[in-house]
């Protein structure tokens, strides 16, 4: 049985316990906050039985101390506050006490490797593995290094993911925000501007999505989609529709659609703000169907695109 370390009892770190336990691995849970740690336990232990998967809890186990969380284990999996120098300092205590040939992975949305791992004496072994949020629910992780992490680690530690359920995708090189993050400011900012803009309703631009380019993209990505959208595939449509996207991109959205004006228009536009027990039962809601839209997937065969 593989072992993982989690350090970090938080939403993130409570639902890679549950990808990891769903998969067979004993998993080590550390937060040095024992209120987190005793919380995150009922938490994991209700996913799970929603999930099916009460038949696995035991597999996840609380640990005591940071030593004890990463004893044994092939895999770290950091999920501490998203903030450099509490990285830098929480990464300095992981890689003195993990075993040397123990990977460490951080789940930070926006930190770049180097900025909490490059004074490491173990920095080869350290890289991002940035989940979407709930990363039990969806599957891709992005694996990134920086230029002294070793690439065999990067490999395995796709293998470990993949050997999870998850979809790791390789991001080459430190770039900000990495892909998943980039790709959402682009399509959030031009959001940001229809909707401020007045071309259209807040809910009818979420609609365009989840009822449009959502419904192709929850399982084909851009390229894919566009290679179906003329006869000769990619270089096609391109060449067809390449010279009115010019035209669009030729004046992105301007930094100011993050100016509180602008958001207050968009604000507005969604309505009333929503109380914590419509956010609880939104994310509960928003939850059920993802697992839906997963069982779906797993039902398709993903080789009949090919």
């Amino acid at each position: 049985m593989r072992s993982v370390g989690i350090v970090g009892a938080g939403l993130i770190g409570r639902s890679w316990a549950v990808v990891f336990a769903r998969a067979g691995w004993s998993v080590n849970l550390f937060d040095s906050d024992l209120r987190s740690l005793e919380a995150a336990a009922g938490a994991i232990g209700k996913i799970i039985e929603e999930d099916g998967l009460s038949e696995v809890s035991g597999v996840v186990r609380l640990s005591a101390s940071l030593e004890e969380a990463v004893d044994g284990v092939c895999l770290v999996q950091e999920c501490g506050p998203e903030a450099a120098d509490k990285k830098r300092e929480l990464f300095a205590k992981i890689d003195a006490v993990a075993s040397s040939d123990v990977i460490l992975a951080s789940s930070t949305s926006t930190i770049m490797p180097s900025a909490f791992a490059s004074g490491l004496p173990g920095r080869h072994r350290c890289l991002v593995a940035h989940p979407v949020n709930p990363p039990h629910l969806i599957p891709v992780v992005e694996l990134c290094g920086g230029e002294w992490t070793d690439f065999e680690v990067i490999s395995r530690a796709g293998e470990f993911y993949r050997d999870v359920g998850q979809v790791p995708v390789v991001v080459r090189r430190e770039v900000q925000g990495f892909v998943l993050n980039r790709l959402q400011a682009a399509l959030l900012a031009e959001a940001l501007r229809l909707v401020g803009d007045g071309v259209i309703s807040a809910h009818d631009l979420d609609r365009t999505v989840s009822d449009g380019l959502g419904l192709r993209w929850s399982f084909m990505g851009p390229l894919a989609t566009i290679e179906l959208n003329a006869p000769g595939g990619i270089g096609d449509y391109l060449q067809r529709y390449g010279g009115i996207f010019r035209e669009i991109t030729a004046a992105p959205p301007p930094s100011s659609v993050w100016d509180a004006g602008n958001v207050e228009r968009v604000v507005e536009s969604w309505g009333l703000p929503p109380t914590p027990d419509m956010i609880t039962a939104k994310s509960e809601w928003r939850d059920r169907r993802l697992q839906a839209l997963g069982d779906h997937k797993k039902q398709q065969d993903p080789t009949t695109n090919r």
